[in-house]
């Protein structure tokens, strides 16, 4: 019976082998709309999507009331950013099967990508009343309700994850938990969970023929954003400068061309740029092994556009964990972690999986080529009063909790006349920010909102601040650098994660420690200070300004060699046959 084997080597991951079983079951009787549909799954699995449309419209013709095929054929869409036609197969489904969890899912999954992160929490709440056990589940409800700020309920939903992951129960990806928790120990066993269930390691390369004296080391970056977006905006100017006559880079891309400028930069700055957005885990690992790279760097983590289950085939004999996810991956085929020694002091080591390698400085790249519009900006065209002090938070709306919202709320009161400027991200976040400054007897007028602008324009518009708040426990990392880089002070608090951290980690590199708080109370006080006492944010401005240009922060230069120093000393590790070890390059 080719049909049921074909389901079962897609539930064992098998899918080239599921695609041979169905199509011999089809070539006996082309007439089981359960045999298209299958084989859609595993064309899905593998990255080929067009034609599992295709197998799906097969499936469909034969039986219209095939909920899982309506439901899978919207996946297919949803892999291909057609996210409207994605909404409609769900929709589709859901009228067919109210009950289908899947279906419920990931509708939620697409109206986030649409920014609708109101609509995508009720879905998933949706699916988890019909499956209360849903893998990941509740993170993912949490992580939606945070985006649009909608507070309501997100204390006991946290609570309820906490005591799920004590449990071992896999309720929360990495990626959305880490918004919300600054417990170290809970973040790892998170991580743990979710790469060891997901992505168990499953080695299937060795690497003798790579033990070799003399030619460049090999380093492969595997990214899903070589684009205008965070983690390239930092690294650029680092891939540029790196040795070319020491290492040859290689880029794997999982993303897109998005034609920007810094697209046509990032490509040029590489030996080879390679797209594996379309094939399968095997397929990308394979490759990756053909080309014999010596270190491969993971530059997403759990955010982005992932490849972990590349990572979990350990194509490269050295995996790296960098930038792109601020702590652990969790799994031991990752070797290590780049770090410094204020993200992740060296009590701290025991929270992750992964060897700690500690930079000099600050271990966040920089691109020292960032334009900064030069225009000059004037406060009325953002809606900004041209008296009163402005307070600032660029971050991602999901970074904002309550417990920093009442801060910034009680210094809007206790100073009349300043505002808190913060960024657009959806229209629900907008609206809920609004309603919790009225409830706090605040006019939701003095909240005003920036809309997303080009790069340049974004940076030039800093101007018209005067000082940057930071959030807790995530802080800002891309968008704190974007603030400093433009002359604009930012406070922050310790916290007590590596995402906590890393504000300080910045501060400490540009010697800015009047900007660094140890304690939410020290926070508020010295924001109140700096906003009553011009001068004394004046000085800080001007050491600010003087230290961009010299401190190692955004000594791109610097950085690019800081990094094939851990490069380097991760390699001769190998060379010599030793295990992956701390290394400290202070």
């Amino acid at each position: 019976i080719p049909i049921n084997s074909g389901a079962s080597l897609n539930e064992l991951k098998q899918y080239e082998k599921a695609i041979a079983s169905l199509n011999r079951a089809i070539a006996l009787n082309p007439n089981i709309a359960e045999a298209w549909s299958n084989k859609g799954t595993a064309l899905n699995e593998l990255k080929r999507y067009e034609e599992a449309l295709s197998d799906y419209d097969k499936a469909l013709a034969l039986n219209p009331q095939h909920v899982e095929a309506w439901s899978n054929k919207g996946v297919s869409y949803a892999e291909l950013r057609r996210y409207e036609e994605a909404l409609a197969h769900y929709d589709k489904a859901l009228e067919l099967n109210p009950q289908y969890v899947e279906a419920w899912s990931n509708k939620g999954t697409v109206l986030s990508e649409l920014k609708l992160y109101e609509a995508a929490a009720k879905s998933f709440h949706q699916a988890l009343i019909l499956n209360p056990d849903l893998p990941s589940g509740k993170g993912i409800l949490l992580h939606a309700k945070m985006l649009a700020c909608d507070w309501q309920g997100v204390d006991a939903l946290y609570q309820s994850i906490c005591q799920d992951i004590t449990e071992n129960k896999k309720s929360a990806d990495p990626f959305g938990f880490q918004g919300i928790c600054d417990d170290e120990s809970l973040l790892q066993k998170c991580a743990e969970i979710f790469s060891n269930t997901k992505f168990p390691a499953s080695p299937q390369f060795d690497f003798d023929h790579l033990k070799r004296d003399g030619g460049k080391i090999r380093i492969g970056y595997l990214c899903g954003e070589f684009r205008e977006q965070a983690t390239a905006i930092l690294m650029t100017e680092v891939w540029e400068l790196h040795d070319k006559g020491r290492f040859e880079i290689l880029a794997f891309d999982n993303g897109w061309d998005d034609k920007s400028l810094r697209r046509k930069r990032i490509e040029k700055a590489f030996n080879e740029f390679i797209d594996i957005s379309r094939l399968s885990d095997d397929e990308a690992a394979s490759l990756i092994a053909d080309k014999k790279i010596d270190i491969l760097v993971n530059l997403n983590g759990f955010f982005g556009k992932p490849r972990q289950g590349i990572f979990a085939k350990k194509p490269s004999p050295i995996q790296v964990n960098y930038l792109g996810f601020p702590g652990t991956i969790g799994s031991t085929y990752m070797d290590y972690l780049i770090a410094d020694k204020v993200v992740i002091p060296e009590e701290s080591r025991q929270y992750y999986i992964e060897k700690i390698v500690h930079l000099p400085h600050c271990y966040q790249a920089n691109d020292s080529k960032r334009q900064i519009d030069s225009r000059s900006y004037a406060k009325k065209e953002f809606g900004l009063p041209e008296e009163g002090f402005v307070f600032c938070c660029f971050n991602n709306s999901y970074k904002i909790l309550p417990h920093m919202f009442d801060i910034w709320m009680r210094l809007l009161r206790a100073l009349p006349t300043s505002v808190l400027w913060l960024i657009e991200d959806n229209l629900d976040a907008t609206r809920h920010l609004k309603q919790e400054a009225q409830a706090r007897g605040v006019d939701a007028a003095r909240i005003i909102f920036a809309k997303r602008v080009p790069l340049s324009e974004h940076l030039g518009r800093h101007q018209c601040a005067d000082l940057f708040l930071d959030t807790l426990p995530y802080n800002a990392h891309t968008t704190a650098s974007d603030a400093l880089w433009a002359g604009l002070p930012v406070l922050t608090c310790t916290g007590t994660s590596f995402a906590g951290r890393v504000a300080t980690s910045m501060l400490t590199a540009l010697d800015l420690p009047e900007l660094i708080s140890a304690n939410i109370a020290e926070y508020e006080s010295l924001a109140y200070q700096l906003a009553s006492q011009p001068e004394k944010l004046q000085q800080i401005k001007a050491k600010l300004a003087k230290n961009r240009l010299i401190s190692p922060l955004f000594n791109t230069n610097l950085m690019a060699k800081d990094l094939e120093g851990a490069y380097l000393a991760m390699y001769k590790r190998f060379q010599e046959g030793s295990p992956p070890e701390h290394i400290n390059l202070n």
